[in-house]
């Protein structure tokens, strides 16, 4: 998934400036506006049509009211890194970056999963990505994909039509769900397609087939036929096509794009700027209209005659070109912030001396990159802005598009099957070609493909992040560095046999109190968004101290609470219980070695009376093999509906025999009557990193693979054993 940024240089007189702002009209009534509104603010779900993709009135901004969603994927692998829960709670964009991507494979869950993991989550919100045009990326060859130039059946028919029916599934329809329209596409048709250093012969066929820009207009056509869908289209970033020269012709691209394959101007809520990009979001200390002993600014080096040094004046003056093309007068902006923070000791406080234009902007431009056409895993980059809505005049929201910590693209040659070559300003020996005018990369080494775990460099994200999060540096001035109160009242509520209930009362924060981090012994064990929390998993008989800790969501945490001691109960052993539950397993993965466990599970209720699920734990044993890079789950099918079935992983205070963790399995509502089952429950276990699990010794692992009765698998109702034998 690595973007390219190609550079092409023009010098041309200022622009005109920007007209005033106004939000886009709607053709809904003004009684559906009004429903809206009384819907957003009491916070409740307007159930779907029968037969209709949703019911809702479409949104003049989606990101008003919403709840996006956070991606447990992404959100385990930044957790497991130090420093990095938080910002693990940040919601990113899921990137359907192949056919594959649509259904899941081995690595990541698919759309639907997603979805089901969205409305579990009770978020009203999910940023995708749409990536997989023909011939993609034309510009550069670390996120090329899987289709040829001449493959645009494929791409409606495979990708985006069954995407399409995914989405219109009517039990999403309460979900808002926006779309980021394929990253690099038309921008490389107006700088890379003839005519220019930087020009490929791969962006000229693009052109001539009009492969671009019929894949996107179906797209948008497609997609824009839902009414809970939100389509913004990629429109590359300042250091691309904020010369004066490309602006007004981007804008005609779009506009041609929009108007190709059944799309109209109507299928486009607005543009997203800086797509996985590092260019800043504002820069505080260079002013495109700053003079430097009569010279202008833009005559230095880095700016090169641009009319913009930042993604806000960017997407603010080419709204206003978008508009004049024949766009809605209330088109939104995003901008990409994930990765353009540019913090740490090195940010600039002030401007640099005056003695030349280059010194200026130099010593004041706090996006350091060698040169703005640099593209790939930029070394000394930070996050940036946290995810915003209506931060600025014109712009919906600040998004993070680009998961941080997943690579731009391999730093040397890997062999793979998912159509990623090898681009040298991925190289960080490399000292560049035309579209970087011929500068050093400025990317990091040991780089991963692009979309893969980059471990080195979510690190320094988060060390470099501005606004800083919590201790971890940012240097400068501004942002929250203020931590909450510290949380009293910390008690003890309730105590089973292997877990203790929490309760404690709120802090408080300058900003907003994000959640609440709850440590057992000294260790952190959990998060909690609310004031309680169950510390599950626990030895029976055992005494255990706990603190709590407030933080916000710029990553500043309080101190620890007073502690409390808590001893869970002697357990009350195996076998039936009262309850007549039982579980029933089932293994899906004949593999013992491999990066995944599949348990199959059912529930099955032999009592005389209904059971109330969400009450219920299931448990499945098993070892970790010490693994401190934490772990992801799935739910990929439950005939009660994956929405209801929720999964996490427990770490486990001491070692069993065959179980250091446990997969605990609960359920957000539901009841189960006497004589009934669950049904199929498929699940699915891997640690965040993908490094393969021994599963030889683990204790609930059985070899069957039909449902049968599994006292290794234990299962409690109101936090008391009622089946099985705990390890």
């Amino acid at each position: 998934m690595s973007l390219p940024r190609p550079v092409t240089r023009f010098r041309e007189p200022d622009a005109s400036p920007p007209q005033p702002w106004r939000r886009r009209e709607r053709a809904a009534t003004a009684s559906a506006a009004s429903l809206a509104s009384v819907v957003l603010a009491a916070g409740l779900c307007v159930a779907a049509l029968p037969g209709t993709a949703s019911a809702a009135a479409e949104l003049d901004n989606p990101y008003v009211g919403a709840k996006p969603y956070v991606n447990p994927d992404w959100s385990a692998r930044a957790a497991a890194e130090p420093g990095g829960s938080a910002v693990a709670d940040q919601p990113t964009f899921v990137w359907l970056d192949r056919i594959a991507a649509i259904n899941g494979t081995s690595e990541a869950r698919g759309l639907k999963a997603h979805l089901d993991a969205a409305k579990a989550q009770g978020a009203n919100l999910v940023q995708l990505v749409i990536y997989d045009l023909p011939g993609r990326d034309c510009a550069a060859l670390a996120s090329n994909g899987e289709l040829g130039p001449d493959d645009l059946g494929r791409y409606e028919s495979e990708y985006i039509d069954p995407i399409a029916t995914v989405l219109a599934d009517p039990a999403y329809a309460s979900l808002r769900i926006v779309n980021l329209i394929e990253p690099d596409s038309l921008p490389n048709l107006v700088t890379n397609a003839g005519g220019t250093a930087g020009s490929t012969p791969e962006c000229a066929t693009m052109k001539s087939n009009g492969n671009y820009e019929k894949g996107v207009g179906y797209a948008l056509h497609k997609l824009g036929a839902l009414s809970n869908t939100y389509n913004y289209i990629d429109a590359g970033h300042h250091g691309w096509l904020g010369w004066d020269s490309n602006l007004v012709p981007s804008a005609l691209e779009f506009k041609k794009a929009a108007t190709t394959s059944g799309a109209t101007v109507g299928d486009v809520t607005g543009f997203i700027v800086n797509t996985a990009n590092y260019s800043a979001t504002k820069e505080p200390h260079v002013k495109i209209t700053d003079t430097v002993n009569g010279q202008s600014v833009r005559q230095s080096k880095w700016i090169d005659w641009n009319q913009y040094v930042d993604e806000t004046t960017y997407a603010q003056g080419l709204r206003t070109a978008l508009v004049a093309q024949g766009f809605d007068s209330g088109i939104g902006m995003l901008i990409d912030t994930s990765r353009n923070g540019w913090g740490g000791s090195a940010r600039p406080t002030g401007p640099g001396p005056s003695t030349s234009v280059d010194a200026y902007v130099d010593g004041g431009r706090v996006d350091r990159r060698i040169h703005a056409g640099n593209w790939c895993n930029q070394n000394g980059a930070g996050l940036g802005e946290r995810p915003a809505t209506a931060p600025d005049a014109g712009v919906d929201a600040y998004v993070w598009a680009k998961p941080p910590g997943e690579s731009d693209g391999a730093s040397k040659a890997v062999d793979n099957d998912e159509g990623k070559n090898f681009d040298r300003m991925c190289d960080p020996t490399y000292t560049g070609n035309a579209r970087n005018g011929n500068n050093p990369t400025g990317a990091l080494a040991d780089a991963p493909l692009a979309g893969h775990w980059f471990s080195a460099q979510f690190r320094q994200l988060l060390a470099n992040a501005y606004p800083p999060v919590g201790g971890s540096g940012g240097g400068g001035t501004g942002g929250d560095t203020k931590a909450p109160t510290v949380p009293t009242g910390l008690t003890v509520s309730a105590t089973a046999a292997d877990s203790v209930s929490l309760t404690w009362t709120a802090a408080t924060d300058d900003t907003a109190v994000a959640g609440y981090d709850v440590y057992r012994d000294g260790v952190k064990a959990g998060t909690a968004t609310g004031t309680s929390y169950t510390d599950q998993g626990l030895s029976p008989a055992t005494t255990y101290k706990y603190t709590v800790k407030a933080r916000d969501a710029a990553g500043n945490v309080s101190t620890a609470s007073a502690a409390v001691s808590a001893t869970t109960k002697t357990s009350g052993g195996g076998g039936g219980g009262t309850s007549g539950l039982k579980a029933r397993y089932k293994n899906n993965d004949s593999a013992s070695g491999d990066n995944q466990i599949k348990p199959g599970l059912q529930l099955v209720n032999t009592g005389t009376g209904a059971v109330d699920l969400s009450r219920v734990t299931v448990r499945y044993w098993f070892t970790g093999e010490s693994s401190s890079v934490g772990f992801q789950t799935w739910c990929d099918y439950a005939q009660v509906g994956c929405s209801t079935v929720k999964t996490s992983v427990t770490t486990l205070p001491a070692g069993r025999t065959g179980a250091d963790h446990s997969l605990d399995v609960t359920f957000a509502s539901g009841s189960l009557a006497a004589g009934a089952n669950t049904g199929d429950i498929q699940l699915r276990l891997a640690k965040a990193d993908w490094s393969n699990l021994n599963e030889t010794d683990d204790y609930s692992r059985g070899t069957g693979t039909s449902y049968a009765d599994a006292t290794k698998v234990t299962v409690y109702v109101g936090g008391t054993l009622v089946w099985g034998t705990e390890p």
